[in-house]
């Protein structure tokens, strides 16, 4: 049983998500034991997007800058028609969860295809598109699945907990123990204070479980 849990919430267009994915693989292969990892979706609202594809290049500049990025993200995704509405390809990734697509995979192809590959998966047929071309899935099946009320109250579930933790930055890490201690870090895309905090809470834990093997529960 995981002494500690690390769930990453994100957003499937987010450019700042999309950079951390390096840190969320560090921290999974520094921990193989005894820490259980999972993601979830946090919507943005339609104003947190871009109004315009030059807007969205300047922010990649500055991001893929901060990040000293040897390529530039790609904004061709961004679509004026849309007005901000970018849930489908979120929808699309939750939805492969019920296809056994609980990992990475799905989700990672489904960002790459926007921010390097500039594809519009803001419209759901260009997601499931892009979805099923790359796995083996049905893609009236996934668009079904992506439409229906289980998934989207799952993913408004998932974004009302990220806003619960009075955060609004994504990716956000939200890691816990099994004595109740709890950090949450919002916005950071770098892999060395999450490790520490997680070394941390395994180090107590233990001690804890220690405590308990020569003395017993406390009454």
């Amino acid at each position: 049983m995981a002494s500690v849990s690390v769930t990453c919430y994100l957003e499937i267009l987010s450019s700042w998500c999309f950079w951390a994915e390096p840190t969320w693989d560090a921290i999974k292969e520094r921990f193989p034991d005894h820490v259980a990892f999972d993601w979830k979706i946090t919507l943005m609202l339609p104003q947190a997007f871009p109004t315009s594809q030059t807007q969205c290049d300047a922010y990649y500049r500055r991001s893929g800058s901060v990040m000293q990025s040897s390529f530039m993200l790609n904004s061709a995704w961004f679509d004026p028609v849309l007005k901000g509405n970018y849930n489908a390809p979120n929808y699309i990734a939750e939805a492969g969860k019920d296809l056994g697509y609980t990992d990475d995979r799905l989700r990672r192809y489904l960002s790459r295809a926007a921010l390097i590959d500039g594809k519009k998966i803001g419209h759901i047929d260009e997601a499931v598109q892009v979805a099923c071309q790359k796995f083996n899935i049905d893609p009236v099946q996934l668009k079904t699945l992506a439409l229906s009320t289980d998934v989207q109250n799952r993913v408004t579930t998932s974004t009302e907990t990220f806003h619960a933790h009075q955060i609004n930055q994504r990716p956000a890490f939200i890691i816990q123990s099994n004595i109740g201690d709890k950090a949450v870090f919002s916005g950071l895309v770098h892999p060395q204070p999450l490790i520490a905090t997680v070394e941390a809470m395994l180090s107590d834990s233990a001690g804890y479980a220690s405590f308990h093997a020569h003395f017993g529960a406390i009454v």
